[in-house]
Protein backbone atom coordinates (compact mmCIF):
# COMPACT_ATOMS: atom_id res chain seq x y z
CA UNK A 1 0.00 0.00 0.00
CA UNK A 2 1.61 3.57 -0.93
CA UNK A 3 1.62 6.44 1.43
CA UNK A 4 -1.08 8.27 -0.34
CA UNK A 5 -3.18 5.18 0.26
CA UNK A 6 -2.44 4.97 3.41
CA UNK A 7 -3.78 8.42 4.19
CA UNK A 8 -7.51 9.01 4.67
CA UNK A 9 -9.66 11.24 3.10
CA UNK A 10 -9.54 14.29 5.10
CA UNK A 11 -5.51 14.08 5.45
CA UNK A 12 -5.01 14.25 1.88
CA UNK A 13 -7.86 16.80 1.56
CA UNK A 14 -6.10 18.82 3.89
CA UNK A 15 -2.46 18.24 2.76
CA UNK A 16 -4.32 19.57 -1.01
CA UNK A 17 -5.99 22.71 0.61
CA UNK A 18 -4.46 23.86 3.74
CA UNK A 19 -1.93 26.61 3.84
CA UNK A 20 1.04 25.19 6.07
CA UNK A 21 3.97 27.37 7.02
CA UNK A 22 7.20 26.09 6.31
CA UNK A 23 10.30 25.92 8.79
CA UNK A 24 13.50 26.57 7.11
CA UNK A 25 15.70 24.41 8.72
CA UNK A 26 13.44 21.66 7.58
CA UNK A 27 13.07 22.40 3.86
CA UNK A 28 16.69 24.07 3.10
CA UNK A 29 19.41 21.34 2.27
CA UNK A 30 22.55 21.14 4.25
CA UNK A 31 24.18 22.99 1.39
CA UNK A 32 21.64 25.85 1.56
CA UNK A 33 21.98 25.84 5.43
CA UNK A 34 26.22 26.30 4.79
CA UNK A 35 25.76 29.08 2.18
CA UNK A 36 23.47 30.73 5.51
CA UNK A 37 25.59 30.48 7.68
CA UNK A 38 28.36 31.85 5.19
CA UNK A 39 26.52 34.48 4.02
CA UNK A 40 26.16 35.76 7.64
CA UNK A 41 29.61 36.17 8.61
CA UNK A 42 29.71 38.96 5.73
CA UNK A 43 26.18 40.27 7.01
CA UNK A 44 28.15 40.33 10.81
CA UNK A 45 31.17 42.14 9.39
CA UNK A 46 28.72 44.70 7.53
CA UNK A 47 26.61 45.80 11.26
CA UNK A 48 29.73 46.07 12.83
CA UNK A 49 30.99 48.53 9.80
CA UNK A 50 28.07 50.50 9.32
CA UNK A 51 26.43 51.69 12.51
CA UNK A 52 25.05 55.03 11.61
CA UNK A 53 23.30 55.54 8.09
CA UNK A 54 26.37 57.54 7.06
CA UNK A 55 28.62 55.02 7.94
CA UNK A 56 26.30 51.96 6.09
CA UNK A 57 26.25 54.31 2.94
CA UNK A 58 30.11 54.81 3.14
CA UNK A 59 30.17 50.89 3.11
CA UNK A 60 27.42 50.27 0.40
CA UNK A 61 29.45 52.58 -1.76
CA UNK A 62 32.73 50.63 -1.21
CA UNK A 63 31.37 47.13 -1.84
CA UNK A 64 29.64 48.93 -5.13
CA UNK A 65 33.09 50.15 -6.53
CA UNK A 66 34.22 46.72 -5.61
CA UNK A 67 31.89 45.38 -7.80
CA UNK A 68 32.43 47.28 -10.55
CA UNK A 69 29.84 50.17 -9.82
CA UNK A 70 30.67 53.85 -11.18
CA UNK A 71 28.80 57.01 -10.11
CA UNK A 72 25.81 57.64 -12.40
CA UNK A 73 26.31 61.10 -15.13
CA UNK A 74 22.76 61.26 -16.52
CA UNK A 75 24.05 62.70 -19.61
CA UNK A 76 25.57 59.88 -20.18
CA UNK A 77 23.85 56.53 -22.72
CA UNK A 78 24.10 53.40 -20.68
CA UNK A 79 24.06 50.05 -22.28
CA UNK A 80 22.62 46.36 -20.57
CA UNK A 81 24.71 45.61 -17.68
CA UNK A 82 26.45 48.92 -17.17
CA UNK A 83 26.75 49.79 -13.38
CA UNK A 84 25.44 52.25 -11.73
CA UNK A 85 25.37 54.43 -8.40
CA UNK A 86 24.76 57.81 -6.91
CA UNK A 87 25.13 58.93 -3.03
CA UNK A 88 22.90 61.37 -1.84
CA UNK A 89 24.52 63.72 1.22
CA UNK A 90 26.14 60.84 2.00
CA UNK A 91 23.59 59.37 4.24
CA UNK A 92 21.21 57.20 1.24
CA UNK A 93 22.47 55.42 -2.00
CA UNK A 94 20.93 54.48 -5.19
CA UNK A 95 22.29 51.50 -7.31
CA UNK A 96 21.36 50.39 -10.84
CA UNK A 97 22.22 47.24 -13.19
CA UNK A 98 20.95 48.42 -16.48
CA UNK A 99 18.61 45.65 -18.11
CA UNK A 100 18.12 44.48 -21.62
CA UNK A 101 14.95 45.33 -21.90
CA UNK A 102 13.32 48.78 -22.53
CA UNK A 103 13.47 51.20 -20.29
CA UNK A 104 10.21 52.07 -20.48
CA UNK A 105 8.65 48.55 -19.36
CA UNK A 106 9.59 49.51 -15.76
CA UNK A 107 12.19 48.68 -13.43
CA UNK A 108 12.93 45.87 -10.41
CA UNK A 109 13.43 48.13 -7.02
CA UNK A 110 14.12 47.46 -4.07
CA UNK A 111 14.12 49.66 -0.89
CA UNK A 112 15.45 49.17 2.50
CA UNK A 113 16.99 52.24 5.40
CA UNK A 114 19.66 51.75 6.82
CA UNK A 115 19.33 54.95 9.87
CA UNK A 116 18.14 52.86 13.51
CA UNK A 117 17.04 54.24 16.60
CA UNK A 118 20.10 56.01 18.56
CA UNK A 119 20.64 58.61 20.97
CA UNK A 120 21.53 62.17 18.80
CA UNK A 121 23.56 64.61 21.19
CA UNK A 122 21.83 67.89 21.19
CA UNK A 123 23.55 70.92 19.69
CA UNK A 124 25.02 71.98 22.69
CA UNK A 125 25.54 69.08 24.67
CA UNK A 126 28.36 69.08 27.27
CA UNK A 127 27.96 70.19 30.21
CA UNK A 128 28.92 69.64 34.16
CA UNK A 129 27.19 68.92 37.22
CA UNK A 130 28.28 67.56 40.44
CA UNK A 131 32.02 67.62 38.56
CA UNK A 132 30.98 65.08 36.33
CA UNK A 133 30.70 65.21 32.68
CA UNK A 134 28.09 65.02 30.64
CA UNK A 135 26.18 64.88 27.14
CA UNK A 136 22.51 65.79 26.82
CA UNK A 137 21.08 63.67 23.90
CA UNK A 138 17.80 64.08 22.00
CA UNK A 139 16.42 60.14 21.01
CA UNK A 140 16.11 59.56 17.18
CA UNK A 141 13.18 56.99 16.65
CA UNK A 142 11.14 54.69 18.35
CA UNK A 143 12.81 53.46 21.59
CA UNK A 144 12.26 52.45 25.05
CA UNK A 145 14.00 54.49 26.81
CA UNK A 146 14.42 52.21 29.71
CA UNK A 147 16.22 49.64 27.75
CA UNK A 148 19.33 52.34 27.17
CA UNK A 149 20.70 52.97 30.65
CA UNK A 150 24.01 50.85 31.62
CA UNK A 151 24.23 49.75 28.00
CA UNK A 152 27.82 50.87 26.33
CA UNK A 153 27.56 53.40 23.61
CA UNK A 154 30.31 54.21 21.31
CA UNK A 155 30.08 58.04 19.19
CA UNK A 156 30.24 58.18 16.31
CA UNK A 157 29.30 61.29 13.33
CA UNK A 158 30.99 64.69 11.70
CA UNK A 159 31.80 67.82 12.57
CA UNK A 160 31.91 69.92 10.57
CA UNK A 161 34.25 72.96 11.31
CA UNK A 162 34.45 77.18 10.49
CA UNK A 163 36.85 76.73 7.32
CA UNK A 164 33.88 74.13 5.79
CA UNK A 165 36.50 70.81 6.95
CA UNK A 166 34.89 67.59 8.19
CA UNK A 167 36.25 65.66 11.37
CA UNK A 168 34.85 62.49 11.37
CA UNK A 169 34.34 60.68 14.62
CA UNK A 170 34.38 56.87 15.72
CA UNK A 171 34.93 56.47 19.31
CA UNK A 172 34.11 53.12 21.43
CA UNK A 173 34.58 50.69 18.81
CA UNK A 174 38.49 49.56 18.73
CA UNK A 175 39.17 47.36 21.98
CA UNK A 176 41.59 50.18 22.99
CA UNK A 177 39.05 52.69 23.08
CA UNK A 178 36.96 54.27 25.97
CA UNK A 179 32.90 53.42 25.64
CA UNK A 180 30.01 56.22 27.08
CA UNK A 181 27.47 55.29 29.61
CA UNK A 182 23.75 56.48 30.22
CA UNK A 183 23.26 55.85 34.00
CA UNK A 184 20.46 54.67 35.98
CA UNK A 185 19.68 54.56 39.55
CA UNK A 186 20.15 51.58 42.09
CA UNK A 187 17.05 49.39 42.81
CA UNK A 188 18.13 50.06 46.44
CA UNK A 189 16.91 53.96 45.66
CA UNK A 190 14.63 53.25 43.10
CA UNK A 191 11.05 53.24 45.03
CA UNK A 192 10.02 56.90 43.26
CA UNK A 193 11.07 55.21 39.95
CA UNK A 194 8.91 52.58 40.09
CA UNK A 195 6.12 54.09 40.84
CA UNK A 196 6.29 55.82 36.83
CA UNK A 197 4.64 54.33 34.39
CA UNK A 198 7.10 52.42 32.12
CA UNK A 199 6.97 55.12 29.54
CA UNK A 200 8.39 57.30 32.21
CA UNK A 201 10.80 54.57 33.86
CA UNK A 202 13.49 56.85 32.52
CA UNK A 203 12.51 59.66 30.51
CA UNK A 204 14.17 61.60 27.44
CA UNK A 205 16.12 64.49 29.89
CA UNK A 206 17.46 61.46 31.97
CA UNK A 207 19.20 60.25 28.81
CA UNK A 208 22.57 61.70 29.79
CA UNK A 209 25.63 60.29 28.36
CA UNK A 210 28.90 60.22 31.07
CA UNK A 211 31.96 61.20 29.48
CA UNK A 212 34.50 62.28 32.49
CA UNK A 213 34.78 62.74 35.82
CA UNK A 214 38.88 64.56 36.32
CA UNK A 215 38.78 68.14 36.46
CA UNK A 216 41.57 70.29 34.61
CA UNK A 217 44.25 70.90 37.74
CA UNK A 218 43.05 74.48 37.99
CA UNK A 219 41.28 75.31 41.46
CA UNK A 220 40.62 79.31 40.36
CA UNK A 221 38.52 78.00 37.65
CA UNK A 222 34.90 76.21 37.60
CA UNK A 223 33.56 73.49 35.10
CA UNK A 224 36.65 71.85 35.86
CA UNK A 225 35.93 68.35 33.73
CA UNK A 226 34.05 70.09 31.42
CA UNK A 227 37.52 72.07 30.44
CA UNK A 228 39.53 68.52 30.80
CA UNK A 229 36.78 67.22 27.96
CA UNK A 230 37.28 69.77 25.91
CA UNK A 231 41.22 69.78 25.73
CA UNK A 232 41.09 66.34 24.96
CA UNK A 233 38.70 67.20 22.23
CA UNK A 234 40.57 69.74 21.05
CA UNK A 235 44.08 67.96 20.86
CA UNK A 236 42.41 64.96 19.13
CA UNK A 237 40.15 66.34 16.89
CA UNK A 238 41.33 70.42 16.52
CA UNK A 239 37.58 71.72 17.67
CA UNK A 240 36.30 74.25 20.40
CA UNK A 241 32.82 73.86 22.13
CA UNK A 242 31.21 76.08 19.33
CA UNK A 243 31.78 73.08 16.95
CA UNK A 244 29.27 70.92 18.33
CA UNK A 245 26.45 73.49 16.81
CA UNK A 246 27.37 72.17 13.12
CA UNK A 247 28.14 68.52 13.95
CA UNK A 248 25.73 65.42 13.69
CA UNK A 249 27.33 62.83 16.82
CA UNK A 250 24.86 60.04 17.13
CA UNK A 251 25.65 57.57 20.43
CA UNK A 252 25.24 53.83 19.77
CA UNK A 253 25.37 50.78 21.53
CA UNK A 254 29.06 49.24 21.36
CA UNK A 255 28.45 45.87 21.10
CA UNK A 256 29.31 43.98 18.26
CA UNK A 257 27.83 41.66 15.99
CA UNK A 258 27.59 38.12 17.46
CA UNK A 259 26.54 34.16 17.10
CA UNK A 260 23.25 33.63 19.42
CA UNK A 261 22.64 30.62 20.99
CA UNK A 262 24.12 27.10 21.09
CA UNK A 263 23.53 26.12 17.40
CA UNK A 264 24.68 29.59 16.30
CA UNK A 265 21.39 30.14 13.99
CA UNK A 266 21.20 33.28 14.91
CA UNK A 267 22.39 36.50 14.55
CA UNK A 268 22.53 39.49 17.83
CA UNK A 269 23.52 42.55 16.61
CA UNK A 270 22.19 46.64 17.33
CA UNK A 271 20.48 48.17 14.02
CA UNK A 272 19.62 44.95 12.85
CA UNK A 273 15.85 46.86 11.79
CA UNK A 274 16.78 47.82 8.84
CA UNK A 275 20.60 47.00 7.72
CA UNK A 276 19.84 43.60 7.78
CA UNK A 277 17.42 44.21 4.74
CA UNK A 278 20.19 46.89 3.67
CA UNK A 279 22.36 44.36 3.21
CA UNK A 280 20.97 41.70 1.78
CA UNK A 281 19.10 43.97 -1.23
CA UNK A 282 22.55 45.36 -1.37
CA UNK A 283 24.34 41.77 -2.12
CA UNK A 284 21.66 41.21 -4.56
CA UNK A 285 21.79 43.97 -7.16
CA UNK A 286 25.81 43.29 -6.56
CA UNK A 287 26.03 39.79 -7.46
CA UNK A 288 24.06 39.91 -10.26
CA UNK A 289 26.50 38.27 -12.98
CA UNK A 290 24.74 39.39 -16.46
CA UNK A 291 22.02 42.10 -17.04
CA UNK A 292 18.66 41.30 -16.02
CA UNK A 293 15.76 41.59 -18.55
CA UNK A 294 14.45 44.46 -16.47
CA UNK A 295 16.66 47.31 -15.18
CA UNK A 296 17.45 46.54 -11.34
CA UNK A 297 17.72 49.23 -8.93
CA UNK A 298 18.36 49.40 -5.18
CA UNK A 299 18.03 52.20 -2.62
CA UNK A 300 19.21 52.30 0.97
CA UNK A 301 17.47 55.12 2.05
CA UNK A 302 17.60 57.54 5.29
CA UNK A 303 15.48 58.77 8.07
CA UNK A 304 12.90 56.22 7.85
CA UNK A 305 12.86 55.77 12.03
CA UNK A 306 11.22 59.23 12.14
CA UNK A 307 8.95 59.15 9.01
CA UNK A 308 11.02 59.57 5.82
CA UNK A 309 10.78 63.10 5.86
CA UNK A 310 14.15 65.34 4.89
CA UNK A 311 15.95 65.71 1.63
CA UNK A 312 17.98 61.64 2.52
CA UNK A 313 14.32 60.36 3.31
CA UNK A 314 11.85 58.74 0.72
CA UNK A 315 9.19 61.78 1.53
CA UNK A 316 11.41 63.70 -0.75
CA UNK A 317 12.08 63.54 -4.53
CA UNK A 318 15.63 62.03 -4.69
CA UNK A 319 14.70 58.78 -5.69
CA UNK A 320 11.91 60.41 -8.30
CA UNK A 321 14.93 62.56 -9.32
CA UNK A 322 16.92 59.53 -10.17
CA UNK A 323 14.31 57.22 -11.84
CA UNK A 324 13.24 60.17 -14.29
CA UNK A 325 17.40 60.67 -15.25
CA UNK A 326 17.62 57.24 -15.77
CA UNK A 327 14.65 57.06 -17.95
CA UNK A 328 15.52 60.38 -19.48
CA UNK A 329 19.43 58.57 -20.75
CA UNK A 330 17.90 55.51 -21.53
CA UNK A 331 15.32 57.47 -23.82
CA UNK A 332 12.67 56.16 -22.57
CA UNK A 333 9.63 58.33 -20.53
CA UNK A 334 9.80 58.08 -16.81
CA UNK A 335 5.80 58.41 -16.13
CA UNK A 336 5.19 54.95 -18.45
CA UNK A 337 8.42 53.33 -16.54
CA UNK A 338 7.40 54.40 -13.34
CA UNK A 339 3.45 53.04 -13.69
CA UNK A 340 5.44 49.53 -15.53
CA UNK A 341 8.20 49.59 -12.39
CA UNK A 342 7.53 46.90 -9.25
CA UNK A 343 9.51 47.43 -6.15
CA UNK A 344 9.88 45.27 -2.80
CA UNK A 345 9.89 47.64 -0.12
CA UNK A 346 12.63 46.17 2.16
CA UNK A 347 12.05 46.12 6.29
CA UNK A 348 11.70 44.16 9.20
CA UNK A 349 8.64 42.64 10.55
CA UNK A 350 7.78 41.79 14.48
CA UNK A 351 8.76 38.05 15.05
CA UNK A 352 6.41 36.24 17.34
CA UNK A 353 7.89 36.19 20.57
CA UNK A 354 6.59 33.32 22.95
CA UNK A 355 7.17 35.38 26.21
CA UNK A 356 4.78 37.81 24.53
CA UNK A 357 2.19 36.12 23.04
CA UNK A 358 -0.68 38.30 23.56
CA UNK A 359 0.59 40.99 21.26
CA UNK A 360 0.54 39.07 18.64
CA UNK A 361 -2.72 37.23 16.32
CA UNK A 362 -1.12 33.45 15.98
CA UNK A 363 -2.54 33.49 12.33
CA UNK A 364 -0.94 36.18 10.74
CA UNK A 365 2.36 36.52 12.15
CA UNK A 366 5.94 35.87 11.30
CA UNK A 367 7.71 33.79 13.19
CA UNK A 368 11.73 33.43 13.30
CA UNK A 369 13.55 30.54 10.82
CA UNK A 370 9.85 30.69 8.55
CA UNK A 371 11.27 32.65 5.49
CA UNK A 372 11.25 36.21 4.44
CA UNK A 373 8.15 38.16 5.29
CA UNK A 374 5.68 39.17 2.78
CA UNK A 375 3.52 41.95 3.82
CA UNK A 376 0.47 43.04 2.11
CA UNK A 377 0.16 45.60 4.42
CA UNK A 378 1.97 47.49 7.91
CA UNK A 379 0.54 50.38 9.01
CA UNK A 380 -1.87 51.24 12.16
CA UNK A 381 -5.58 51.33 13.26
CA UNK A 382 -7.19 51.18 10.08
CA UNK A 383 -4.52 50.52 8.00
CA UNK A 384 -2.67 53.85 7.95
CA UNK A 385 0.50 54.56 6.64
CA UNK A 386 0.53 51.63 4.30
CA UNK A 387 0.58 51.30 0.68
CA UNK A 388 -1.58 48.10 1.16
CA UNK A 389 -0.39 46.23 -2.01
CA UNK A 390 -3.21 45.01 -4.79
CA UNK A 391 -4.26 41.44 -4.89
CA UNK A 392 -2.53 40.52 -8.54
CA UNK A 393 1.07 42.16 -7.41
CA UNK A 394 1.03 40.05 -4.23
CA UNK A 395 -0.08 36.92 -6.68
CA UNK A 396 3.00 37.59 -8.46
CA UNK A 397 5.64 38.01 -5.94
CA UNK A 398 4.23 34.38 -4.06
CA UNK A 399 4.52 32.57 -7.29
CA UNK A 400 7.96 34.07 -8.07
CA UNK A 401 8.98 33.04 -4.60
CA UNK A 402 7.53 29.40 -5.07
CA UNK A 403 9.00 29.04 -8.14
CA UNK A 404 12.64 29.66 -7.05
CA UNK A 405 12.37 27.64 -3.87
CA UNK A 406 12.36 30.92 -1.58
CA UNK A 407 10.97 29.90 1.79
CA UNK A 408 8.71 32.68 2.93
CA UNK A 409 5.78 33.59 4.79
CA UNK A 410 3.22 36.40 5.51
CA UNK A 411 2.99 38.47 8.49
CA UNK A 412 1.50 42.02 10.06
CA UNK A 413 3.17 44.01 12.90
CA UNK A 414 0.72 42.58 16.07
CA UNK A 415 -2.40 42.55 16.72
CA UNK A 416 -4.93 45.04 15.11
CA UNK A 417 -5.75 48.37 17.43
CA UNK A 418 -2.65 47.20 19.15
CA UNK A 419 0.08 49.58 17.70
CA UNK A 420 1.25 48.69 14.17
CA UNK A 421 4.47 50.71 12.69
CA UNK A 422 4.99 51.89 8.59
CA UNK A 423 7.54 51.85 6.41
CA UNK A 424 9.23 53.30 2.93
CA UNK A 425 6.04 51.63 1.01
CA UNK A 426 3.80 54.08 0.49
CA UNK A 427 5.82 56.57 -0.62
CA UNK A 428 7.45 54.63 -3.32
CA UNK A 429 3.84 53.38 -3.79
CA UNK A 430 2.23 57.12 -4.48
CA UNK A 431 5.61 57.24 -7.52
CA UNK A 432 2.38 54.44 -8.88
CA UNK A 433 4.75 51.70 -8.95
CA UNK A 434 3.08 48.17 -7.38
CA UNK A 435 5.04 47.81 -4.30
CA UNK A 436 4.78 45.16 -1.42
CA UNK A 437 6.95 44.93 1.81
CA UNK A 438 9.22 42.18 2.00
CA UNK A 439 11.89 41.69 4.90
CA UNK A 440 13.14 39.87 7.71
CA UNK A 441 10.91 38.76 11.22
CA UNK A 442 13.39 40.34 14.05
CA UNK A 443 12.88 39.35 17.74
CA UNK A 444 13.48 42.38 20.41
CA UNK A 445 13.18 45.02 17.44
CA UNK A 446 14.56 48.55 18.16
CA UNK A 447 16.49 47.60 20.98
CA UNK A 448 20.27 48.01 21.84
CA UNK A 449 20.35 44.47 21.08
CA UNK A 450 18.06 42.90 17.97
CA UNK A 451 17.67 39.25 17.22
CA UNK A 452 17.32 37.31 13.46
CA UNK A 453 17.92 33.98 12.23
CA UNK A 454 20.13 33.22 9.83
CA UNK A 455 17.87 31.38 7.22
CA UNK A 456 15.65 34.61 7.43
CA UNK A 457 18.71 36.82 6.59
CA UNK A 458 19.73 34.11 4.00
CA UNK A 459 16.05 33.93 2.25
CA UNK A 460 15.53 37.44 2.15
CA UNK A 461 18.77 37.85 -0.46
CA UNK A 462 17.30 34.78 -2.03
CA UNK A 463 14.33 36.58 -2.50
CA UNK A 464 16.09 39.67 -3.65
CA UNK A 465 18.27 38.03 -6.09
CA UNK A 466 14.92 36.33 -7.85
CA UNK A 467 13.08 39.42 -7.60
CA UNK A 468 16.02 41.47 -9.91
CA UNK A 469 15.56 38.35 -12.35
CA UNK A 470 12.15 38.28 -12.59
CA UNK A 471 10.39 39.69 -15.95
CA UNK A 472 7.22 40.92 -16.82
Amino acid sequence: MSEKEKKSKAEQLKEKLFYKKEHSTLTMSDKEQKAADRYCEGYKQFLDKGKTEREAAAAAVEMAKAAGFVPFDKKKTYKAGDRVYRLNREKSVILAVIGKGDIDRGVNLTAAHIDSPRLDLKQNPLYESENIGYFKTHYYGGIKKYQWPSVPLSLHGVIVKPDGSKVTVNIGEDENDPVFMVTDILPHLAEEQYKRPAAKLIQGEELNILVGSRPFKDDKESEGVKLAVMEILNKKYGIVEKDFLSAELECVPAFKAKDVGFDRSLVGSYGQDDRVCAYTALTAILDLKEAPERTAVCVLTDKEEIGSDGNTGLASSYLKYFLYDLAQCMGGDARTMLSASYCLSADVNAAFDPSFPDCFERRNCSKINYGVVVGKYYGARGKSGTSDANAEYIGHIHSTLDKNKVVWQTGELGKVDFGGGGTVAMFIANLNIDTVDVGVPVLSMHAPYEITAKNDVYMAYKAFVTFHKMSD
